[in-house]
């Protein structure tokens, strides 16, 4: 059977997941990534180093965003959603995110302490200065769910 998501079951699916897709485009160039992510509701909070897909969403912050749980070829929800993605430059924003994503990701980790090219580490001296750590959020203004179940 196949069928329409909920919004309720969207907003749970959203919170229980930790990896989705981030969808850009800019000049007629689509670009999809996987990224890890906390959802708080309203916005979807994550983290990256300076690269393609912060220059694209720089430049055009209308994003696609997509999460799935896939149990098998006929068993399977999926999520799509859009809005706009923001850098977060204030520090204690910054910090808040950056705890938030560390509280939720890490216990999945095998090695917790030891991710520090993700901003991630016991030792904050551990992360290059090299690395410029882009913080940032996407206010989802529109979700749709389907499902198949048999």
């Amino acid at each position: 059977m196949l069928g329409k998501l909920s919004e309720l079951q969207i907003e749970d699916m959203l919170k229980k997941q930790v990896t989705g897709r981030i969808a850009c485009c800019v000049r007629g160039v689509s670009y999809i990534v996987p990224v890890n992510y906390v959802y708080d509701g309203t916005y979807i909070y994550g983290h990256s180093s300076a690269g393609k897909k912060i220059k694209m969403m720089r430049k055009n912050p209308n994003v696609c965003f997509e999460v799935d749980e896939i149990q098998s070829i006929f068993r399977w929800k999926s999520i799509i959603s859009w809005g706009k993605f923001e850098e977060i430059t204030d520090a204690d924003e910054r910090e808040r995110t950056m705890q938030g994503l560390i509280h939720r990701i890490m216990p999945l980790s095998n090695n917790p302490s030891d991710h520090p090219w993700h901003g991630i580490t016991k030792n904050p001296g551990d992360i290059e200065s090299k690395v410029e750590l882009i913080i940032y959020k996407i206010r989802l203004t529109k979700k749709t769910g389907r499902f198949e179940d048999n």
